[in-house]
């Protein structure tokens, strides 16, 4: 009985009367709801969020290497010469395994080396010329 009450006043609140009043009223002064969004899917949230996360990752990423290039060049460089060094070395055990080729080599390098002492250590007029010389190309490549 009581409920049967409750709804007949409920069903009084949207007469024509109360329906007037609200239209009669100022809508310029009533606070504005946004209009309504429609949800977003969850494909939509995991892109959205994907792409913050890439954004946020390559943008951090570039001021890490900003802050720590130089270290980073002198570990490339050092990577290089450790390449180059074994790849040196690699050819030259190549060259060895080549028969005969390693007792050649070293005759021309002990041969080199007897030229060196007899035309620039023997006298000392000669070393004072691979003195000069030696300084000469310091200044070349110091300035």
């Amino acid at each position: 009985m009581e409920t049967e009450v409750q709804q007949q006043q409920y069903n009084d609140v949207t007469s024509a009367e109360a329906v007037a009043a609200i239209e009669g009223s100022d809508n310029q002064n009533l606070p504005k709801l946004l209009p309504a969004q429609e949800p977003e899917s969850q494909f939509q949230l995991i892109t959205r969020e994907l792409a913050s996360f890439w954004q946020e990752l390559s943008q951090n990423f570039t001021n890490f290497f900003q802050a720590y290039k130089q270290i980073f060049i002198i570990l490339a460089w050092s990577l290089a010469a450790v390449v180059t060094a074994k790849i040196i070395l690699a050819v030259l055990d190549a060259i060895n395994d080549i028969p005969l080729a390693q007792p050649v080599l070293e005759l021309i390098g002990i041969i080199y080396t007897s030229w060196f002492v007899f035309r620039y250590l023997m006298k000392e007029s000669t070393r004072q010329e691979l003195a000069a010389e030696i300084d000469s190309v310091k200044q070349q490549f110091l300035g």
